[in-house]
């Protein structure tokens, strides 16, 4: 049952699939796979593999589900610091984030599992959101190569606006959506050992600097050949409109806790974890 919710999460080494799967899909089609069907994966194992089996049997494999979490929030970051296709380096920013949410729910602890929930909540809006923006470029451009793109910020303000927020909630920024969630996990993780911080810290600045690296490459510097011998056009009042309802739910999300999360009884949970090991 691990396995194969590890294939629809994806987890490492399970992920090859859905880079491939991106790049052939329509921007439509990548949407709906990255905003919900990798959820699922997540869905599964809370709602099916965790109520089925003891908690020895789960104290018993955790090891090697923490593993696999910890290689692919490492290697999806590393790897996406060096993708050249725009959809290929948010499929694989992709397997980070939701490795790093299976992190928290394999952490066994009530915030772990809160911030995993909210993690894959926010991902699903911001890969779509970052899916949608890079159809935009390919339908204007017909390319999806990062080197192809330059100085966005002067040319397409409106596209380079949306760009930022989905950029920032993707990387964790406070205010954003995904910063909640992340912080949540982390203090779940916290309860470990430092074996499974440090990767984790290491995942996380690696999949942050793959988008900021993204970001600089695309909006700013010269602006392109390719743009002074086309017809570009900001973005039109459909996609505005499509754009500006996820960047609400972004901002939305990372200004208020839904969740209504009592911080002290999770420091205290935490604290009766720790003595507990």
């Amino acid at each position: 049952m691990f396995i194969a919710f590890a294939v629809k999460i994806p987890l490492f080494p399970f992920h090859l699939w859905l880079p491939h799967a991106h790049v052939e899909a329509s921007t439509a089609t990548s949407i709906l796979l990255a905003a919900l069907m990798l959820k699922l994966g997540g869905y599964g194992v809370l709602k099916f593999m965790l109520p089925l089996f003891n908690i020895e049997v789960h104290l018993f494999f955790r090891p090697f589900a923490l593993l696999i979490c910890l290689l692919g929030i490492v290697y999806g970051g590393v790897t996406a610091l060096r993708q050249v296709d725009l959809k290929r380096q948010i499929a694989f920013s992709s397997v980070s984030h939701m490795s790093f949410a299976t992190l928290g729910i394999f952490t066994f602890l009530e915030v772990g599992a809160k911030g995993a929930m909210y993690l894959m909540l926010s991902h699903g809006l911001t890969s779509a959101a970052l899916f949608y923006l890079v159809g935009v470029l390919s339908e204007r451009y017909h390319t999806r190569s990062i080197i192809a793109y330059g100085g966005l910020m002067g040319v397409m303000p409106l596209f380079s606006f949306f760009l930022l927020v989905a950029s920032l909630a993707n990387i964790g920024f406070p205010g954003t959506s995904g910063f909640l969630p992340e912080v949540l996990v982390l203090m779940a993780v916290l309860s470990m050992s430092p074996l499974v911080l440090l990767p984790t810290l290491l995942g996380m600045i690696l999949t942050t600097a793959s988008t900021l690296v993204l970001l600089l490459r695309l909006l700013f510097g010269h602006v392109k050949t390719l743009y002074s011998q086309s017809s570009f056009s900001d973005i039109t009042r459909l996609e505005c409109f499509i754009l500006g309802f996820l960047s609400f739910w972004l901002i939305v999300l990372g200004l208020f806790d839904f969740l209504k999360m009592d911080t002290d009884s999770v420091l205290l949970q935490i604290n009766s974890s720790i003595y507990l090991n």
